[in-house]
């Protein structure tokens, strides 16, 4: 019997989705949509989801659109790549992202080329519909909070929507909250070769696409 992804939890990583990619005129066309499509979520997502979506409705498209270029573009430790965090621009992210592309592949997934495997939003989407996207995001559990932290730590209302996922995710074990601490502690860290930086081009020319 093939495993399926539930319906809440299907829901929630497809909102997020949307969320966390740049905030489009649509997005804001869209707000009553986006609402119902919140309610429909588990409890504690909704309400995580009711927390963003109350901020986009009180704050112009210009100023979210800035505070989102500020916060993931522009801020090394809110980078919406999922190995960033741990990795940096080191080999070793190489082969993490790796697992990235051997589950979609297995899934007859195909990806946008213009992003990295790792990149949230994409793999929020797979989730969204794939078991095995699930999984990813349980593996990298501990990279979720890292990013929920520095989020919080800036007072960005975006970290509503990584606990929204979060809360639908295992709690992290005695393991992984070592490796949080010392990932916190630390930074990403720095090494230029062997991988193309963490973002695409664009983004590391302060442009958008």
């Amino acid at each position: 019997m093939k495993r399926t992804v539930s319906a809440g939890t299907a829901r929630t990583d497809k909102l997020a989705s949307v969320l966390l990619q740049y905030p489009t005129a649509s997005l804001f066309a869209g707000l009553d949509v986006l609402d119902e499509a919140a309610a429909a979520t588990p409890k504690h997502s909704a309400a995580a989801f009711a927390q963003f979506l109350a901020w986009l409705r009180s704050t112009s498209s210009d100023q979210v659109a800035d505070h989102y270029v500020q916060t993931f573009d522009l801020r090394r430790r809110c980078a919406l790549y999922l190995t960033y965090f741990r990795y940096g621009d080191t080999r070793n992210r190489g082969m993490a992202m790796l697992a990235f592309k051997t589950a979609y592949r297995a899934a007859g997934f195909v990806p946008s080329s213009e992003e990295l495997p790792d990149y949230l939003p994409l793999v929020l989407d797979f989730a969204s519909m794939e078991p095995s996207g699930q999984e990813l995001l349980t593996r990298h559990r501990g990279d979720l909070e890292l990013l929920r932290r520095a989020l919080d730590q800036r007072e960005s209302p975006y970290a509503a929507v990584i606990e929204a996922v979060a809360v639908q995710l295992p709690g992290l074990g005695r393991r992984e909250v070592a490796q949080v601490t010392k990932a916190w502690r630390d930074g990403p860290p720095k090494e230029d070769v062997g991988l193309e930086p963490f973002a695409p081009p664009e983004y590391m020319q302060g442009g958008r696409r």
